[in-house]
């Protein structure tokens, strides 16, 4: 059987749900695959820095911003130093897995990983071709590498930023593969049922990332205070879980969550979906529901969240509590949205055979 490495990073959770789609999709054709972590191919010290470099970088206002913008847009000099010395430590890891798996199909769902790979395919070492996923609307410079086979983006103004650095770059666009089980949903009444919401009363999900960015607990306490029920996740931040918990023992219309795989079901009862820009705007969009997007994530946030706006059924709202209550009690009684045409595994599905065809792998 043919086989794909799937290279992905464990910054958020969005790579991991987008490797997984692709794994998906390869096994349901007869494909093996398997999965790795580039922050973790970097080793224990060299990976757990880099995680802390990017936590710190987004925690300090404005400093991710200029970094995104001023050097991993352009692809400055401090940028390209950064990619090479990540290089230099995934090249010997992803050749050793390589020469072990020997698969003939590389996907990259991080950018770190993109010019390691090429480096190797480049360098004869192994025989594969090479795509690479990325769902932000402008990839920055690392993103784009001269030896991949097939760029998938998930809008035209993203295959725009491809060939921002590649003019003749092969691009593909393909709506944004989903979990699973957002595929198929289920009803806004047995959600509720499952999760005890009231059928008739108000509810929003809020949540902010697999690192619960912003100030959550404070959020989802006064939202809760004005009305709504409150579906408030944590992620993985169990400091937030801790103080969500403790915030909902007096508060009955609040409900936390810490990591959960619950989410398809808590957008089904959520009538509003308060959210940072990222690919819980697509699963969101696919159950048809409405957004009010948290401008917490820096950098390619500002980008994906702008975009957001442009696809309609969205709005903006700072972190600062009292305005998300504000925004959020006027947002959720505006009309829902329809479920977004990538609410079908199809599209996808259509999409990503296609984009086999065009490397000589369908």
């Amino acid at each position: 059987m043919p086989h794909a490495l799937l290279v992905s990073g464990s910054l958020g959770q969005g790579h991991d749900v987008m490797a997984r789609a692709c794994a998906d999709s390869l096994e349901a054709r007869g494909w093996t695959t398997g999965t790795v972590d580039a922050m973790a191919l970097l080793g224990h010290r060299a990976g757990t820095a880099g995680e802390a470099v990017f936590r710190r970088l987004l925690g300090l206002p404005g400093l991710y911003d200029a970094f995104h913008f001023s050097a991993l847009r352009p692809g400055a000099r401090i940028a390209l130093l950064a990619d090479a010395a990540a290089r230099r430590r995934l090249v010997p890891a992803l050749r050793a897995l390589l020469r072990e798996q020997r698969p003939q199909l590389v996907v990259s769902v991080f950018a770190t990983a993109t010019s390691a790979v090429n480096r190797l395919r480049g360098s004869g070492d192994a025989r594969f071709r090479h795509l690479v996923l990325c769902t932000d609307v402008t990839p920055h410079r690392l993103w784009v590498q001269e030896e991949t086979d097939l760029f998938l983006v998930t809008s035209e103004v993203a295959a725009c930023g491809v060939r921002r650095y590649r003019p003749d770059a092969p691009v593909a666009v393909l709506p944004a593969p989903l979990r699973a089980p957002f595929y198929r949903p289920p009803s806004r009444a047995e959600a509720r049922a499952e999760l005890g919401v009231p059928a008739e009363a108000r509810c929003v999900l809020l949540m902010s990332g697999a690192w619960g960015l912003g100030p959550l607990a404070r959020t989802a306490a006064a939202l809760a205070d004005a009305g709504p029920h409150v579906l408030a996740v944590a992620g993985s931040n169990a400091e937030l879980e801790r103080r969500l918990r403790r915030a909902a023992g007096r508060r009955p219309r609040l409900h936390p969550f810490g990591w959960t795989d619950r989410v398809p079901a808590l957008m089904a009862a959520a009538d509003l979906v308060v959210t940072s820009s990222g690919d819980t705007c697509s699963e969101a969009r696919a159950l048809g529901r409405r957004l009010l997007l948290l401008d917490v994530v820096q950098g390619h946030g500002r980008d994906n969240l702008q975009h957001e706006l442009e696809l309609g059924h969205a709005d903006v709202v700072s972190a600062r509590p009292a305005e998300v209550v504000r925004s959020a009690l006027a947002a959720v009684t505006r009309p829902e949205p329809p479920p977004s045409p990538g609410a079908t595994p199809d599209a996808w599905r259509t999409g990503f055979t296609s984009a086999l065809e065009r490397v000589d792998l369908a």
